[in-house]
């Protein structure tokens, strides 16, 4: 099998290309960079075929994927910037990325008879209620730019394809670029306190664990809509916040604020992100660990 995986030098798409190579699986690597841009640890991703490929580019697009005629394609490349896309000057760029990018993969996917997978987000929904979002949920309302870009780029891949995966994750994290942990915790050395919104319910996403479940789906035929964040109790940012303090061996005081308290981000976040990851065991996958074992394996290989 060959795979064709974008956005390499994010924290997903490096953890996907490392799950190939750990197989046997020939993976062929892009991103907008000339080269891999990720961190460099001597890891496999440093090792394998790498392509330059900007996917607004729709000619470049088609010219790569077509000269490599993958058997999948695992999209991994976005804006995933949520407050800068609600900046005027960012909304278009976004847009071309998230969704005009998306179908030009798409497209190019169906052209070279490969399957595909594309990483979505918990942001297609509106985030009312307080019931988890079952994967094959029509009632999209996204509340941003990023959400709205998102589901477009969903839109863009049914329409283009039979063979697809469209897996929605929630509040990622890895070991590749930046995220809530290492923030929470670059905060909690130099403060005493930190405030945490309690009013954002949902469940975390480790890309190590993630990685190893998207491989083991795209050597299947079982298409359709999929959630899968790492298993566990749905939680609140400040429940995570706590948890990582208590492992991390942090004395920083959390203290709860409301998203109205809070009041510092530019786009609106959905306050029930709860994910149902129930159609993964019943398609037979196995699901993610527990997001506190998640934690424990990140904080392990950050803070060596």
């Amino acid at each position: 099998m060959k795979c064709f995986v974008t956005g390499v030098g994010g924290q997903l798409g490096r953890d996907v290309m490392n799950e190939l190579a750990a197989r046997g699986i020939e993976g062929i690597g892009s991103d907008i960079a000339p080269s891999f841009a990720g961190i460099d640890d001597g890891s496999a991703v440093t090792k394998m075929p790498y392509v330059q490929l900007d996917i607004t580019d729709e000619e470049a697009v088609k010219k790569t994927i077509g000269e490599i005629r993958p058997d999948a394609v695992i999209h991994c490349a976005a804006w995933t910037a949520v407050d800068a896309a609600q900046d005027e000057e960012n909304r278009e760029k976004v847009m071309r990325i998230n969704a005009g990018g998306t179908k030009y993969i798409a497209e190019a996917a169906a052209e070279a008879g490969a399957k595909m997978m594309y990483i979505s987000t918990d942001y297609v929904f509106d985030g009312q209620g307080q019931k988890p979002w079952e994967p094959d949920c029509d009632r999209f309302a996204p509340l941003n730019v990023y959400g709205e870009s998102k589901l477009g780029g969903e839109k863009a891949v049914r329409e283009a394809l039979e063979r697809f995966f469209i897996v929605r994750i929630a509040w990622v994290f890895g070991q590749n670029g930046s995220n809530f942990i290492k923030t929470m915790l670059k905060v909690g050395k130099n403060h005493d306190e930190v405030r945490v919104v309690n009013d954002q319910i949902g469940t975390p996403t480790y890309t190590l664990d993630l990685a190893r479940l998207l491989v083991d789906m795209i050597q299947t035929d079982r298409y359709g809509y999929y959630h899968a964040t790492n298993e566990g109790d749905y939680i609140s940012w400040y429940d995570f916040t706590c948890e990582i303090y208590k492992q991390a061996g942090y004395t920083t005081r959390v203290i709860p604020v409301t998203t109205a308290e809070y009041g510092l981000s530019k786009a609106a976040r959905p306050f029930n992100s709860r994910l149902d990851r129930s159609k993964l065991t019943a398609s037979g996958f196995e699901p993610l660990p527990d997001w506190k074992d998640a934690l424990a394996r990140y904080l392990h290989v950050i803070q060596e």
